[in-house]
């Protein structure tokens, strides 16, 4: 069940909001906080509670195991970050099946292009100056964040939104 669609207006600002700070937090730190995962995890119950905990939740909760799950062998395999790791998966548990697949492919792109600029400012860095760069490390947390938002936005401005009956009826679409 897709969740953002059905979302109230101040609960998608909030999670749009924790998810910024997770991107300017990894940016930054080169690291995400168990609560700002924790927030992105609680908004998405919100949610939950808000549609009435539908049945259609299981597929949400598949998503977010299966993303822990793989992303967990990631981190142990050193090709991503544990706080990346439970950003994705809890980022996750607003989408279903469909949507997860986008959020996913939307993540990879965005971690291709981040990937590529941290990579040329660090050779333009080097030039400069003969200062070592930092172990090589890409905060994915920002590729998360905009492979996130950019599937939110795509999916809050498919259709417009004329009545509740229409918000209600594209909830129920994403089940």
């Amino acid at each position: 069940m897709n969740l953002i669609v059905g979302a109230p207006w101040w609960l998608a600002a909030l999670l749009v909001l924790i998810l910024l700070a997770a991107a300017v937090e990894d940016a930054v730190r080169f690291r995400i906080s168990n609560i700002t995962c924790l927030g992105v995890c609680c908004c998405a119950i919100v949610a939950m509670a808000l549609n009435g905990f539908p049945l259609a939740l299981w597929q949400n909760l598949v998503v977010f195991a299966l993303v822990l799950t793989i992303g967990t062998a990631a981190f142990a395999a050193g090709w991503l970050g544990g706080g990346d790791v439970k950003l994705i998966a809890a980022t996750g548990l607003w989408f279903g099946f469909r949507s997860a697949v986008a959020l996913i492919a939307a993540i990879l792109i965005a971690g291709g292009i981040v990937a590529v600029v941290y990579i040329a400012a660090r050779s333009v860095r080097r030039i400069g100056s003969e200062s070592k760069n930092r172990d090589g490390r890409i905060p994915y947390g920002i590729a998360v964040v905009a492979g996130t938002l950019l599937v939110i936005a795509i999916q809050l401005t498919s259709k417009p939104v004329n009545s509740f009956d229409d918000v209600r009826a594209r909830a129920f679409k994403y089940r």
